[in-house]
């Protein structure tokens, strides 16, 4: 059985899904595999202008599967530097999807889960959603997903929840920063088709290129070089096709060329 299913719309909306609702959803290195796969090949798909990471069952993911954890407790060091780097490709592979990536959120999402969260662009959550990064109840740390997870909710938030191990709700899910926003259940869907419309009726190569603008900004000091950068992109963009039409469009009061009637 394919522990993840990919699918691809008329509407270019790719949707990846968790799909062992019998455990949960929970990690093993072929849910890794597939995962890793499945970013990777969305990734050079042209096609693709948005990507929805979701779950089949009442979970998103409940972390690290009972199994997968047994065989690493035997592992030696090495096997388990290449079980960890595994995991963290995986990760970059999602973090780096050049479309916008939204996680939709019901159920448990624990450990690792967590990790995929933050990973992506947008998160939203249902409103029985809980949260947990529970890696050091068992004596382990949450390390290869911390980059993501401390770029996502912040220093202060990151040490809390990862030395207490404390479950927390969607409202604090909201309040840390982890998703944006949380909604009643049956509202999920119809929240995230609403994230879904409102990007897909904006310029693809536009969208694409401001989520790399964060990757290009984040971080930087605000000197000539950066500036520069920024110039340079939005001239770049404006002398683009796909600026021009838009241009255009705006000013003669019509629809861009990228929106189907």
């Amino acid at each position: 059985m394919n522990k993840v299913i990919t699918q691809i719309n008329s509407r270019g909306v790719a949707q990846v899904t968790l799909n062992n609702p019998d455990k949960h959803n929970a990690f093993d290195d072929q849910m890794i595999i597939e995962l890793t796969n499945a970013f990777n090949a969305l990734a050079v798909n042209a096609n693709v202008r948005i990507m929805l990471l979701k779950s089949e069952g009442k979970s998103f993911s409940a972390g690290a599967d009972l199994n997968w954890m047994k065989r690493m407790a035997s592992y030696s060091y090495q096997q388990n530097l290449n079980d960890a780097y595994a995991l963290a490709a995986m990760l970059k592979a999602l973090h780096q999807m050049p479309m916008p990536t939204i996680a939709k959120v019901q159920g448990a999402a624990f450990g690792g889960a967590v990790g995929l969260i933050s990973c992506c662009d947008i998160a939203v959550s249902s409103f029985n959603a809980s949260f947990a990064l529970s890696e050091v109840k068992i004596g382990l740390v949450p390390s290869t997903i911390s980059p993501y997870v401390i770029a996502a909710i912040g220093e202060r938030h990151a040490k809390r929840y990862f030395m207490t191990a404390e479950r927390f709700d969607a409202n604090t899910a909201v309040q840390i920063d982890l998703v944006h926003e949380a909604v009643d259940e049956q509202l999920l869907d119809e929240k995230v088709e609403q994230l879904i419309t409102a990007i897909l009726c904006n310029g693809p190569e536009a969208v694409a290129s401001a989520k790399q603008l964060v990757f290009a900004v984040r971080g930087k000091s605000i000197d000539s070089t950066l500036i520069e950068h920024t110039c340079k992109a939005i001239a770049d963009i404006r002398v683009s096709a796909q600026g021009q039409e838009g241009l255009s469009a705006f000013l003669d009061k019509r629809k861009p060329n990228w929106l189907k009637d």
